[in-house]
């Protein structure tokens, strides 16, 4: 092995369960076997508070030397907040009027088997649309992923927002069971390897379970810079890091 590896890691599907919290065992097995072996670093779209949560708490940033959150535009080394960019500054109030509008009319129209509140997240770097809405149970949740599978809610959506904004520079990404990013082009999950271009690793190794074309881990499983590894659950990201360190 490479004397200076990283493992990166997608959050939701691949270090939790959707939603949940990563589990006791699993945090154990990173901290203890892997961590000796490699350095850790955590990448999401969700906002800081939404990830701590599902890691175990805000001394995360202690436990994984590098933390992501919302692709990187706020980010920590070693316990450590970086520099910040938002959306707004990078796109202007009165572009994102316009655009937050339209979606707002767009849902107005769309009917589906239940609909519940929080249908647009304002975060940093990016907005997250639910045309379910956020506040949905978790059996809600689960029902909607079947309907959209099917129905493609989500995915048709995108398309008529990229045809009414064809210059307005954004990137659509669909991950997680309800709702996609919406995102300056570039802002993608690939967006954190700045960060790491002079952190002299030998290899990056990225985990996600959303690697397929228009999953939020296509950018940067595909990227270059890293080597990626598709999983389908937590079960399997701790099935190929066993495999990867010969564990």
């Amino acid at each position: 092995m490479p004397s200076k590896i990283l493992c990166l890691f997608d959050v939701d599907g691949t270090l939790t369960k959707p939603v949940n919290d990563i589990e006791p065992q699993f945090e154990d097995f990173l901290q203890n076997k892997i961590k000796p072996l490699s350095v850790l670093g955590i990448v999401g779209g969700s906002d800081f508070k939404k990830i701590s949560k599902q890691m175990g708490g805000e001394d995360m940033i202690e436990r994984y030397r590098y933390v992501f959150c919302e692709n990187g535009l706020v980010f920590f080394k070693d316990g450590k907040a970086g520099d910040q960019q938002t959306i707004q500054k990078h796109m202007g109030e009165d572009k994102l009027q316009i655009f937050i509008n339209f979606v707002l009319g767009y849902l107005s129209k769309v009917v589906l088997p239940v609909k519940r509140g929080t249908f647009i997240e304002f975060r940093t770097g990016m907005l997250n649309i639910s045309p379910i809405g956020r506040s949905c149970s978790q059996e809600e949740r689960d029902a909607f992923e079947i309907y959209d599978k099917k129905y493609q809610v989500r995915a048709t959506m995108i398309e008529t927002i990229k045809k009414e904004f064809p210059n307005f520079g954004f990137t659509y990404s669909i991950g997680g069971q309800i709702s996609f990013d919406v995102f300056p082009t570039g802002w993608n999950k690939t967006y954190c390897l700045q960060h790491l271009e002079n952190e002299g690793f030998d290899e990056i190794h990225f985990f996600g379970d959303k690697t397929e074309l228009g999953g939020n881990d296509y950018e940067i499983f595909n990227d270059p810079r890293t080597i990626g590894h598709k999983v389908t659950s937590p079960d399997d990201t701790r099935k190929q890091l066993e495999e990867l360190f010969n564990i």
